[in-house]
C-alpha cells in the first residue's frame, strides 16, 4: 500500500465520520450508507475496507466501547463488501438506492442478532422489534439518499479518482 492510499483511507474515514456528525441529530438518517457503496464502487474493496475499520475505530473513540462494537465491524464491512460485488453488474443508481434501503431496513435486524450474543435470544427479539420504526426510517432515508446523491457524487469522485491517478486494487 502506498502513502497516497493511507492518506486516501484517512481523509475519506475523516469525511464519513464528520458527514455521520453532521447528521447526527437526525435520528437514522445518515450518508455513511452512501460514502461506503461510493467508495466501494470507485475504489474497490480492499480501500473500502480499510475506510470502514478506520471509520468503526474512529466511532469507538468518539461513543466509547460497547457491544455496539461487534455489529459495526461486521455490517460496515459487509456492506462494502456486497457493493463492491455489484460493482461489475451494477450501474444504476436505483440498484444501489435499494441495497442502501435495504441496509438501513435490515440494520436493526443485524444489531439484534449481535445483541443476542450477548444477552440471549429474548434480548435480540426485543431489540429488533422495539427498534423496527427507526429501521423503517433508516431504509426509506437511505434509499432516497442514495437515490438523489449517488450519481452525481459517483461522477466527481470518478473525476478526482482519474486526476489523482488512484488504480483500483
Amino acid at each position: 500500500m502506498r502513502i497516497r492510499d493511507i492518506v486516501l483511507i484517512g481523509l475519506l474515514s475523516a469525511a464519513t465520520t464528520a458527514g455521520k456528525l453532521a447528521l447526527s441529530f437526525i435520528p437514522n438518517v445518515e450518508i455513511v450508507t452512501l460514502f461506503f457503496i461510493l467508495f466501494a464502487v470507485v475504489l474497490g474493496m480492499k480501500r473500502s475496507l480499510f475506510i470502514a475499520v478506520v471509520f468503526v475505530t474512529t466511532d469507538i473513540l468518539i461513543y466509547g466501547f460497547s457491544t455496539w462494537v461487534l455489529g459495526y465491524y461486521l455490517v460496515w464491512p459487509l456492506l462494502v463488501f456486497i457493493a463492491s460485488l455489484l460493482r461489475k453488474k451494477a450501474n444504476s443508481e436505483y440498484i444501489y438506492a435499494t441495497l442502501g434501503g435495504l441496509f438501513g431496513l435490515f440494520f436493526g435486524l443485524f444489531f439484534a442478532i449481535t445483541e443476542s450474543l450477548f444477552y440471549g435470544p429474548a434480548y435480540g427479539l426485543a431489540y429488533w422489534v422495539n427498534g423496527l420504526t427507526f429501521d423503517l426510517v433508516h431504509g426509506v432515508s437511505n434509499f432516497i439518499i442514495v437515490l438523489l446523491m449517488y450519481k452525481p457524487l459517483k461522477n466527481m469522485l470518478d473525476i478526482q479518482v482519474a486526476k489523482l491517478q488512484i488504480f483500483d486494487i
